[in-house]
């Protein structure tokens, strides 16, 4: 897609570009030494710690200067992380580039952001009796300005152990040009998944639900390939019989085809018995 021509500004773009999404990692903790193993493996993922890590170097990536950090911990498991941001003045906008690209990794700064927000909320849950535990992160990053938050995306979802993810992308508001003509969107998007680098869209199948006109863009994604060693606890598949392996891979399919359709299925594993 061609570059848009720049709009001359009367003033500040207070246009407001906002970025949601939820990231799920799903897990199979059935034995009270598995569940605890994950508990283990979730404090030590998504603490408050390195959560703020995690947003501070994409605060860094998109430009922001970090005016003010709030985080909490809680128990069992799971934090929130709440940063406020500010932009310091763009010496030349020529600079700054907007089209429909991947965004850098966390090695490269694009432009500053303007007084904003970016946040992490944690959502840890787990099913009660067939061992599925499935914990969900909640991640907003506002901007102001000329520039976009989907710059962050990989990285994020690079950071994240991300079977599912959901996203939101909108621009709101309007900026006026120098003859006082209000402008709704000032960069070209046709599809979040625009902004991904090759291989997330190998790892990934993806589906767009956009309003154009409305300027809102979703984007669904799922991991294609399912190990199930990378979602156990205590064992590996070559150690559990070959019926609890399909089992156990049936119940992790269910769960995330349901997350990501967002409707129940029913348990096909009572037919294959």
């Amino acid at each position: 897609m061609p570059t848009s021509k720049k709009i001359k500004l009367e003033g500040f773009n207070n246009l407001t570009k906002s970025l949601s999404f939820c990231i799920y990692d799903v897990c199979y903790a059935q034995t009270p030494e598995q569940k605890a193993e994950y508990i283990e493996y979730i404090d030590e993922q998504y603490n408050a710690d390195r959560l703020t890590e995690i947003l501070t170097e994409c605060c860094e990536i998109i430009g922001a200067n970090v005016l003010n950090i709030a985080r909490q911990d809680y128990e069992p498991q799971g934090a929130s992380v709440t940063m406020l941001v500010a932009e310091e003045p763009i010496k030349d906008s020529e600079d700054v580039d907007t089209t429909e690209k991947p965004g850098p990794m966390p090695d490269s700064v694009v432009a500053h952001l303007d007084k904003s927000h970016i946040c992490v909320h944690t959502y840890p849950e787990a099913h009660p009796d067939d061992g599925i535990c499935t914990f969900r992160a909640d991640i907003e990053v506002s901007t102001c300005g000329i520039i976009s938050p989907l710059k962050a995306l990989n990285y994020l979802i690079h950071q994240l152990e991300s079977d599912i993810v959901t996203i939101d992308y909108r621009i709101r508001g309007f900026t006026r040009d120098i003859k006082g003509v209000k402008h709704y969107i000032d960069h070209d998007i046709n599809s979040i998944q625009n902004f991904f680098t090759p291989d997330i869209h190998d790892n990934y199948q993806m589906l767009d639900v956009n309003v154009y006109q409305e300027n809102i863009f979703h984007t669904k994604m799922m991991q294609k390939d399912l190990d199930l060693n990378t979602y156990l606890f205590g064992t590996t598949k070559e150690e559990l019989p070959e019926a609890d392996v399909k089992e156990m891979t049936e119940r992790l399919h269910k769960e995330m085809n349901e997350i990501f359709y967002g409707r129940n299925m029913p348990d096909m594993t009572q037919y294959n018995t």
